[in-house]
Formats: C-alpha cells, sequence, structure tokens
C-alpha cells in the first residue's frame, strides 16, 4: 500500500487506515472484542498501520481492543480523539484534558499517545484557544507525541490551522461533501498539515447497498441521528436526508468505473486528491477491511468521472446537506 505524508515530523502512514468507531460493535450491536481483534488482524494484514479511535467509542471499549493489539503490534500509528462525553459541552479545563488523556494512555497501554484530537468541540472553545495551549503542555510533558482536531465544518478547519503545532485535520470529504476543496485542503497542504478523511462512505450510503426500505436498529446512529437529534446532522449520511441520499448515491452508481465495487470508488476518489494524508474507512467485519484496503492498489478515476462528480455535487447535492459544513 502506497505511504503518504501525514506529520511535518516526517510521520508518513499507508493512505487507508482504519476507523473504529464501530470496530467489534457500537453501532446497533453490543461490543464484540472478538470480532475487533479478527477486524484489526485483517486490516494489519491488508497493509493498514494506521488505526483512528477515540475515548468515547463503546464507551472505552475500542480503545482497550486496541489495546489489547498493540501488545503484539508495536508499528502501528494509534490516533485517539477527546472532548465529547461527560467533557462536552463545556466542562472543558486543563485538568480535564489532562485526565481524559491519561485514562487514553492507560486504556491502549502505552506511554505516549502517537496523536491526539480534539473530538468536534464547540466553535468557542476552539475561539478561546486555551485548549490548544493544554494539549501544548501534552506534548511538551511527552504524554503526547502530536495533536490535532477533528472537525465539523471548514470554517472549524481553517480557525484550528492556524494554531502552531497542528499535526493533522480530521474531516469529513467524500463525493457528497465536496466543500473542502475550495479552501481547506490548500490551505492545510500549503501548511503541511495532514489531512485525515473520516465517513468517506457517508455512513453507508457511498456503499451502493442501501435502499429506501432499508432500516437501522434503534441503537445505531443511522436510526437515532439521521436528522441531527443527538448531535451535528451532517455526521449521519453527510447530512443529507436519507431518502435524498439513496437517490443520489443510486445516480453515482450509474458512473461505476469496471473493475471496482462502489465504496471502492468513493475511496478512490477520495485518494485522488493529494492534499490527503489517510482515509479511515470503518468497519464491522473483516471482510469489509479487506475490499476496503483494496482501493488503495486501484487506478486513478478518469478526469471526465472527476467532472461528472463534481457537476452533480454543484447541480444536485451542495443544496441538499442540512446543517453547517
Amino acid at each position: 500500500m502506497h505511504t503518504r505524508k501525514l506529520a511535518a515530523d516526517g510521520l508518513t502512514v499507508p493512505e487507508i487506515g482504519l476507523g473504529c468507531w464501530q470496530l467489534g460493535g457500537g453501532w446497533g450491536d453490543h461490543w464484540d472484542n472478538a470480532i475487533a481483534q479478527q477486524t484489526l488482524t485483517q486490516a494489519y494484514q491488508s497493509g493498514v498501520r494506521f488505526i483512528d479511535t477515540a475515548d468515547v467509542y463503546g464507551d472505552g471499549a475500542s480503545e482497550r481492543s486496541i489495546g489489547q493489539f498493540l501488545s503484539s503490534h508495536k508499528d502501528l500509528t494509534v490516533a485517539t480523539k477527546l472532548g465529547r462525553g461527560a467533557i462536552y459541552p463545556d466542562g472543558y479545563s486543563r485538568d480535564a484534558v489532562r485526565s481524559a488523556t491519561l485514562r487514553s494512555l492507560e486504556r491502549l497501554g502505552v506511554e505516549q499517545l502517537d496523536l491526539t484530537q480534539l473530538h468536534c468541540v464547540p466553535l468557542a472553545v476552539l475561539k478561546d484557544g486555551r485548549i490548544f495551549d493544554w494539549l501544548r503542555e501534552l506534548r511538551d510533558e511527552g504524554l503526547i507525541s502530536r495533536f490535532g482536531a477533528s472537525v465539523e465544518t471548514v470554517e472549524e478547519g481553517l480557525l484550528c490551522l492556524q494554531q502552531e503545532g497542528m499535526t493533522s485535520l480530521q474531516i469529513i470529504f467524500n463525493i457528497f461533501r465536496q466543500k473542502p476543496l475550495a479552501t481547506l485542503l490548500p490551505q492545510a497542504q500549503e501548511k503541511g498539515v495532514g489531512i485525515i478523511v473520516r465517513l468517506p462512505l457517508a455512513s453507508g450510503l457511498l456503499s451502493g447497498k442501501m435502499t429506501q426500505d432499508t432500516v437501522f436498529k434503534a441503537d445505531d446512529h443511522r436510526h437515532f441521528n439521521r436528522d441531527g437529534q443527538q448531535f451535528n446532522v451532517g455526521e449521519t449520511f453527510a447530512g443529507l436526508e436519507f431518502a435524498t441520499g439513496v437517490a443520489l448515491a443510486q445516480e453515482i452508481a450509474a458512473m461505476l468505473p469496471a473493475g471496482m465495487n462502489m465504496a471502492q470508488m468513493a475511496l478512490r476518489w477520495i485518494l485522488d486528491h493529494p492534499a490527503v494524508s489517510v482515509v479511515i474507512p470503518g468497519a464491522s467485519s473483516p471482510a469489509q477491511v479487506l475490499s476496503n484496503a483494496a482501493a488503495a492498489s486501484l487506478p486513478a478515476l478518469p478526469a471526465e468521472l472527476h467532472g461528472r462528480l463534481a457537476a452533480l455535487y454543484r447541480d444536485k447535492i451542495h443544496a441538499a446537506i442540512r446543517g453547517p459544513y
């Protein structure tokens, strides 16, 4: 698998990683560490060396599963996140950030975090700026090696780029969410800040497997947050209303090149943008990992197809996205 630069200090990672929100459970299923270990093993065997998690995924279970895997696989770069859960929306303090970091260190079983990221914290907290000072303190103390931020909007991303020492931005960027192309990606590339792409398949819409009749389990975020009831509406289905998203996905499916499935085309579209450092599709099974990793070996999409997808975004998708982005 090809590698790309993630950090200004020279850190490179394979261009397909693994997002661990649903690792072993979490999307309507109970956590299953056996499935988590199988999924991590398949990812590793497929060349994946970048793992993204958060302290709230599975209420810490994701970090514990990864920590178990790390005990015998030392060559992984693991990124975690803090800033949701009990600390959200107004519990941010030096002590709270430090405590969250120490708990992640314990669950992952490491002495230093490779990369810790702010987890979609409020805009006011980013503007205040003190939270970045606390991260710099943790870096200087040696508890974290690098820090970055996972953001929900282009505005938040541009604000973070003003901070000294930023390693990376984690953003939603996919065929449905092309807005970062205009300003955020070029500025990040100019500043040497890595781009980690989450939700590349728009909560599964861009897998091409959903229909208007698809039903999700009650505790799957695609059920309880499809209209932004619990957190930012843009975090589910890229902000599209579900029926609209299914119809648009069907239009995209009609453009599928030979030799790849729709999820692979969606991942390849992202990888065709050189500002991207790593894409972190989630997976709830080893088979999904294998299919996702294969996208790295596929050829770039034709320029004509990129043009058609850009036109679809401009003409039909952009105006249909709900919520700030």
